[in-house]
């Protein structure tokens, strides 16, 4: 019942920027990357924007890939969040509401310049499942292994296809509808969909 991503294996580091220049470049990263798009960010604007010499960006990361994933993931109403809340639904609500949620601007502005990008640039991607899609889904494991230890949901419960369910209708939502997800939604998914087939695992 575990998700498994082949890109979640952990690298080494390199050396990061001193002081508070980290932040500050990482906060241009993303200023560009809402401006311009992923396709049209370059080492050079980003050094541009943040006052920075391009051979600072890259002494941190080895690709415009790895920074702008770097940039998005540790981005003020991106980083993932949750909360131990006693039931599948309150965990489940607590790290998809409010700040940081499917309802907060900064994530869906953020994948709607990344999302043309991450199906045909390969760099993009593994950064992408590395370093941004690794600890979230680390998160919903942990939400799901809770359910399980308390009897909620069976342990053959499948978290890979009910982790995209969400994601899914919101990214449906946001895109091809264009209309702005809300918790209305987020609770409907949640309860008519995600709850009823994870308890039914727990009955079969």
């Amino acid at each position: 019942m575990t998700i498994t991503s082949e890109s979640s294996h952990i690298t080494r580091q390199r050396p990061r920027v001193e002081g508070d220049r980290e932040d500050e470049i990482l906060e241009a990263t993303v200023m560009v990357l809402s401006e311009l798009g992923y396709d049209r960010l370059t080492m050079d604007a980003v050094a541009s924007a943040a006052k920075a010499s391009k051979a600072t960006l890259y002494r941190r990361w080895t690709t415009k890939a790895e920074l702008v994933v770097d940039a998005v993931s540790r981005a003020k109403g991106c980083q993932p969040r949750s909360a131990d809340t006693g039931t599948l639904r309150g965990d489940l609500l607590a790290m998809s509401c409010g700040e940081g949620g499917f309802t907060d601007d900064v994530p869906m502005s953020v994948m709607a310049a990344l999302v043309t990008a991450l199906h045909r640039d390969a760099d993009l991607q593994q950064a992408f499942e590395r370093i941004f899609l690794a600890p979230r889904i680390a998160l919903v494991n942990e939400i799901y292994a809770r359910a399980v230890a308390r009897g909620e949901i069976g342990a053959d419960v499948d978290v890979e296809l009910l982790a995209t369910a969400l994601p899914a209708v919101m990214v449906h939502q946001s895109f091809v509808l264009n209309r702005k997800p809300d918790d209305a939604m987020i609770h409907r998914v949640i309860d008519n969909l995600i709850l009823p087939a994870a308890r039914g695992s727990r009955e079969s």
